[in-house]
């Protein structure tokens, strides 16, 4: 929850921070892809676990995103890592 949280809260302050300022579409796009870095480097750390399940949930989860929509693959990487 708390890294939900802090993502969300710097995407809102970069908002805040740009609100009066006229952006170009390059800049709109890297503010809308940065919560997606944020993510990235929270999830990163586990490929290089050595607990089987989480590389297993990890696997799981990988084969849905090329597969699957984004919600499908957030169900069953969320079923996959709560799996003993």
């Amino acid at each position: 929850m708390a890294v939900a949280s802090v993502t969300y809260l710097t995407r809102l302050a970069g908002y805040i921070a740009l609100r009066n300022r006229t952006l170009s579409p390059r800049i709109v796009e890297v503010m809308e892809a940065a919560p997606g870095c944020v993510l990235i480097s929270v999830i990163a750390p586990h490929f290089v676990s050595d607990r089987p399940a989480d590389l297993a949930a990890l696997a799981i989860t990988l084969f849905a995103a090329t597969r699957l929509p984004l919600l499908a693959t957030v169900v069953i990487g969320v079923c996959a890592a709560g799996l003993p």
